[in-house]
């Protein structure tokens, strides 16, 4: 058998074509790293082998991701025959009855689904430890801290070696969050470039974005190929992009203007191992032969901005509640919600149509303001996290309340919301750990529909900074390459 782990789903998929390994072979390779390393990371959490072993008896298409198996969010992502909770009490054993567009997508790709990843409550915190699954998720570079959130549980799946790759979604940085506590690449696309249909138009009013975490760039934009494009019936669709984001990887992006944003766009402190990695990161780049000078984020009100999302959010888990209610004919007990969930419904339930329309409205003009600073750069380049991944129970707690919830996120990653609000491509480079061992992600942000140009300059750096070797301590099978540490 081969080994497993020194493979990317591509990779793995030729290997499949070559008949060097067998679909069953790499199912059984994910299963029995659940069965080994999932108890401590609590990252999976469904699974249905006999389903999963079906799908391969059944025949799989000669896509891209042929006979890798892969796990997605417990959000969202609808797989027939999976039981999908949205991390929430309420929605236990809800069985999906067919596939979103996405997740049909993923299977024309070739992929074999093999189990759910943890989420926190509709994905609400930047942390995974949603009380339905027991107890939280893991990080598997140190046990004691967060993966992340909100697709932590596929970050921490694909950072311990169960899988390459796993499906996630970004509606506030819940892609890149979990990226950078990981050590993953992690990109979240423009607004409409993957499909959230048929049940919806978009999600979080076009704020929200379907894509994966990975360990290599080449994965993760093999699978922006296969799901890109509009799905029939969307209301907007981003740009196609000429020869596709595959082949952006494989060429050089060029002399970049690249701004260096080393001011949190609220004020609030960065720790100095976090920004040591971005003016690292800021000289990496001038090496390759890029042009950095300072800038900030686009002049905006950080608390109009945090407004957006509240509502928006709020909304969210309120329509997703009333729909379940609808199914089950009966409201939530107290017990089956999170005590933030309630809030954030009432919240929601307070608010007006016109309420929602100026919320909309701001989150357009935001995305115009980001424009036009763009005109000046190519990307910008920020911290993905203002701290290294935090201890378990710091970020989720029993009296914490919504609007507590905002208010403690805004010291942790106010440079993410900005690329949701403006509907832009952003991504979390895993290209620097911290003196004990924890990866610090940079962060990136472009121009709408331009993630070809984010995959180039992503490829680039690692080739010039490789980390796919660089595993933590469950995932090594052998003595792991040197990680680049940060001194602040």
């Amino acid at each position: 058998m081969i080994d497993y782990e020194k493979y990317d789903a591509l990779a793995l998929a030729d290997l499949v074509r070559r008949r060097e390994v067998s679909p069953k072979e790499l199912l059984h390779e994910a299963c029995k790293r659940i069965d080994e390393r999932n108890p401590e990371l609590n990252a999976v959490v469904w699974e249905n082998r006999e389903l999963s072993a079906q799908l391969i008896e059944d025949g799989l298409p000669d896509g891209p991701f042929c006979g890798v198996p892969l796990l997605v969010k417990d959000s969202g992502m609808p797989v027939t025959g999976f039981v999908s909770t949205n991390g929430c009490r309420f929605f236990e054993g809800a069985t999906q009855t067919a596939d979103s567009e996405l997740t049909s997508r993923m299977r024309k790709a070739g992929f074999v689904f093999a189990g759910m990843t943890t989420s926190p409550e509709f994905g609400m915190n930047i942390t995974t430890e949603a009380r339905i699954y027991g107890r939280p998720t893991r990080n598997p570079w140190n046990l004691e801290r967060s993966a992340g959130g909100s697709s932590g549980g596929s970050a921490a799946a694909v950072a311990a070696g169960i899988v390459p790759m796993a499906a996630a979604s970004d509606g506030a940085g819940s892609i890149r969050i979990p990226a950078s506590a990981c050590g993953l690449f992690g990109l979240k696309p423009s607004r409409g470039r993957v499909p959230a249909g048929p049940k919806k138009g978009e999600g979080l009013a076009g704020l929200a974005s379907y894509h994966a975490v990975s360990r290599s760039v080449r994965d993760s934009a093999a699978m922006l190929d296969a799901l890109g494009g509009a799905d029939l019936g969307a209301p907007y669709a981003a740009p196609t992009p000429d020869n596709g984001f595959l082949e952006a990887t494989r060429r050089a992006p060029g002399r970049l203007r690249i701004g260096l944003v080393e001011t949190s766009p609220n004020g609030t402190p960065i720790a100095d191992e976090c920004l040591a990695a971005i003016r690292e990161t800021a000289r990496l780049c001038e090496s390759l032969g890029h042009h950095v000078e300072p800038t900030t984020l686009p002049n905006i009100e950080y608390e109009q901005q945090t407004g957006i999302f509240k509502l928006l959010i709020g909304v969210s888990a309120l329509g997703a509640i009333e729909a379940r209610s609808a199914i089950l004919g009966r409201q939530p007990n107290r017990d089956e919600l999170e005590p933030v969930t309630w809030e954030a419904m009432e919240y929601a339930s307070r608010c007006s149509a016109f309420d929602y329309s100026k919320i909309v409205s701001l989150a357009h003009a935001l995305g115009r303001k980001h424009a036009q600073h763009m005109l000046g750069f190519d990307v910008l380049l920020t911290p993905t996290l203002q701290h290294p991944p935090a201890p378990l129970g710091t970020l989720a707690s029993p009296d914490m309340t919504f609007e507590g919830m905002f208010a403690h996120h805004a010291g942790h990653i106010s440079f993410l919301s900005l690329a949701n609000a403006a509907g832009v491509p952003a991504m979390s480079v895993p290209l620097a750990w911290t003196s004990d061992g924890l990866p610090i992600g940079s962060h990136f942000l472009g121009a709408f529909g331009q993630e070809q140009l984010l995959f180039c300059l992503a490829a680039q750096l690692e080739i010039a900074e490789p980390w796919f070797d660089k595993r933590p301590p469950m995932a090594l099978q052998e003595s792991p390459a040197p990680a680049r540490s940060i001194q602040a």
